[in-house]
């Protein structure tokens, strides 16, 4: 198993659920971290945390569904690690409905942050993980983007969007010796899952964001030969 100690990570929706837990995750692994979102206050208290661990933490303020944004962002981060190793797109929005029911300005929403988000902050960091020819990509989708459901049309539409956008890419950047791995989990007790009553967060029935990092982080410790093209998470419970 290879050591991560000394890399360096961006991990969007980094202050909070599974995106906290893999930066925190990965501070454990020495890897420096630079997380993103948009609430200032909270990117602030999850940094604090993370230095805890003795390595670099830093964050950005931004709407990965802003491109203008995402690219001073990105930019930003880049700079303050001094370089990037890893990419976790992990940022993402919810929101359930019937077809017709669901405003067209949430249907949009929902494809701008989960797709057009994963691809922007995907296209400002690619170059430099192509430019020293090594590097990790791990996109977080969804089961939900395996199977459509009722009531689900816009987020499993963006989350097969994500798969498929994964593979291509995966299959696109392998000869950089670049790894692209698609996550889709199954119900996990973030805030977001939470609030919008899918799970009730029982600790020993429901998966947990500590679940999702560990997976993350045995996927990276592979041998560089060796890739994790794709990774479902379930449940031991029904």
């Amino acid at each position: 198993m290879e050591s991560l100690k000394g890399k360096k990570a961006i991990i969007t929706g980094g202050s909070r659920g599974l995106g906290k837990a893999t930066a925190i995750a990965f501070a454990k692994e020495g890897i420096a971290v630079a997380i993103t979102g948009r609430n200032e206050e909270t990117l602030q208290k999850t940094v604090t945390e993370l230095q805890s661990f003795g390595v670099t933490a830093t964050y950005e303020v931004f709407d990965v569904s802003n491109y203008e944004e995402v690219k001073k962002g990105i930019k930003n981060c880049i700079d303050k690690l001094g370089a990037v190793d890893i990419l976790v797109n992990n940022a993402g929005i919810a929101a359930f409905g019937t077809f017709n029911d669901m405003p067209v300005k949430d249907w949009t929403k929902i494809i701008q942050v989960n797709v057009m988000g994963m691809y922007y902050v995907t296209k400002e960091v690619l170059p430099h993980l192509i430019a020293k020819n090594e590097g990790d990509i791990l996109n977080v989708a969804s089961t939900a983007g395996l199977n459509g459901n009722a009531q689900t049309s816009a987020y499993s539409a963006s989350k097969f969007a994500v798969i498929g956008l994964s593979d291509s890419l995966m299959k696109e950047v392998r000869k950089n010796n670049i790894r692209v791995c698609t996550l889709t989990p199954s119900t996990i007790a973030t805030d977001m899952a939470l609030d919008l009553g899918i799970t009730d967060g029982n600790e020993e029935k429901v998966l947990q964001p500590e679940d999702f990092a560990e997976l993350i982080v045995a996927g990276l410790k592979l041998p560089r030969r060796a890739m994790l093209k794709g990774a479902s998470l379930w449940s031991t419970n029904p």
